[in-house]
Order: C-alpha cells, then sequence, then structure tokens
C-alpha cells in the first residue's frame, strides 16, 4: 500500500522509526536555541518544536489541502520579514523541491544573525538510498525524492555562511514494513553506530547563521619624527681670541661662548 504524503508515511511503520529516531535528536538540538520566533516547515501533524523554548512558533506548509499549519506558502518564497526568525526546522524538505537552493536562501535571508537551521534529511548511501534506487513505485513516498548526501548540504550551507558541525546518523534498521521486523533488526542499531556511522538511512544537520561584522579601514598615517634639538657651532675670528656662536635649530635663538 503506497502512501499519499510524507506525513502519512511518517504515521506508518516505517515512518514512526524514523520519526522517533529523528525527533529525539531535533529535541536535544532545539532545546538549547533560544529567541523569540521559531518555524517549522512541513509535516504539519508532527510537533518537531514540541522541545523548543521559544514562546511563538508556528508551522508553515507548502500545500494548503494539509491541515494544522497556520502559514501556507511556497517554501522557495518565504513570506516572512528578512532577520525575524532564530530557528527554522526543514524535516525532509530539500529532497521533494525542484529547487532546494532556493529554500536554504529563503531561510537563510529570514534567520537572524546567530540563528539556527535544524535539517533532517534521508541519507543516499544507506539502506534506505538502495531502496529508492531499487523502487519500482516511483510516485511513492518517501521513494520519490532526490537524497542529497550530508557533504553537499553542508557544502550549500558554508557557502550561504553558515557554520555546520559534523551531523548525526541514525536508522540503521532495512526499510521494512512490519513491526515486528522492526524489532528484529534492531541490532543493526548499535552495530551501525560503531561499524558504520555514516551509512545511516538519515541524518539530522544543524545550522548556525555566522555574519561577518564590518571592519573600518583607515588610512596609515606616517608619523614623522621629530628631531632632537641640537646646537650647530658656528666660529668667527673676534679680538682677543675666537668667539663661537652656536644657533638653536629649532628655536632660532642664539648663544654666545667666548
Amino acid at each position: 500500500m503506497s502512501c499519499t504524503s510524507l506525513s502519512e508515511w511518517f504515521s506508518g511503520t516505517q515512518g514512526g522509526y524514523v520519526l522517533r529516531w529523528e525527533q529525539a535528536h531535533i529535541d536535544a538540538i532545539v532545546s538549547d536555541v533560544f529567541g523569540y520566533n521559531a518555524m517549522q516547515v512541513g509535516l504539519p501533524g508532527h510537533d518537531l518544536l514540541r522541545a523548543s523554548r521559544i514562546a511563538h512558533r508556528f508551522v508553515l506548509e507548502t500545500e494548503s489541502s494539509r491541515g494544522g499549519a497556520a502559514v501556507y506558502a511556497e517554501a522557495t518564497g518565504l513570506p516572512i520579514a528578512t532577520a525575524s526568525v532564530d530557528l527554522v526546522v526543514l524535516p525532509h524538505v530539500l529532497e521533494f523541491s525542484r529547487d532546494p537552493h532556493r529554500i536554504l536562501r529563503e531561510v537563510e535571508r529570514v534567520l537572524v544573525p546567530d540563528g539556527s537551521l535544524v535539517l533532517a534529511g534521508f541519507n543516499p548511501f544507506s539502506l534506505f538510498g538502495a531502496r529508492r534506487l531499487f523502487s519500482r513505485s516511483s510516485g511513492a513516498w518517501p521513494w520519490r525524492g532526490h537524497y542529497f548526501s550530508v557533504l553537499r548540504v553542508r557544502d550549500w550551507l558554508t557557502l550561504l555562511g553558515f557554520e555546520t558541525p559534523p551531523g548525526v546518523f541514525g536508522c540503521y534498521v532495512p526499510p521494512v514494513r512490519t513491526q515486528k521486523w522492526v524489532d528484529r533488526w534492531q541490532f543493526l542499531e548499535r552495530a551501525g553506530n560503531r561499524w558504520w556511522p555514516v551509512c545511516g538511512g538519515c541524518f539530522v544537520l544543524h545550522g548556525i547563521k555566522r555574519v561577518h561584522g564590518m571592519r573600518l579601514i583607515t588610512p596609515q598615517w606616517k608619523a614623522e619624527a621629530v628631531p632632537a634639538k641640537r646646537l650647530t657651532p658656528a666660529s668667527r675670528r673676534g679680538r682677543g681670541g675666537v668667539t663661537t656662536t652656536h644657533k638653536d635649530e629649532e628655536s632660532g635663538t642664539r648663544c654666545r661662548n667666548s
């Protein structure tokens, strides 16, 4: 039985297994982010901001037919003021978008300096990625998307000025449909974290928007050294001997010594 939306897939056995892992790691990140506004893009039926301490939290949905969202808009053109959001959560938005670069640019625009982006995605180098490649039903969720590697997403974020620590991987259990087989394959969670950590079925990234401050460049004025006062002897012959006259070069005064 194929799902008609990603939200419906997350409500099933496979998606529930993935959602529980992602929710735990997203909770750990957003609980330490402070500010005034937090936005979740997509999946209005699942509260990924539940652990956030930010008072004003809302969900933006890209499909008006889905319920539970406060705002309906395209992720490529967010109707949000520039530098007004402290936290943005993107749960599996990039892999099902036609223009993921533009979405990230919009997120960078609406985030305040030092704002946080929490991004969840499917890993193409995993059993989930292999399931997508060999899937016969190309229109089914979530195998219809284009999965991006963590390295590629981190490169995009770095170009936008984000500081991106290494992401976390999880969900090493094969994409099976029944809970019985999910439980039987649970030993792969411990083995995967130890032996092949970058091959988890999904990942969570935390990016921090960095804005470099301006530095005023002033001209380099050369300070000329003031010469020390010195006396220049000037001798002339007078009656009864030699008279020496000294001229102070700084003040222009004359001193006479006989």
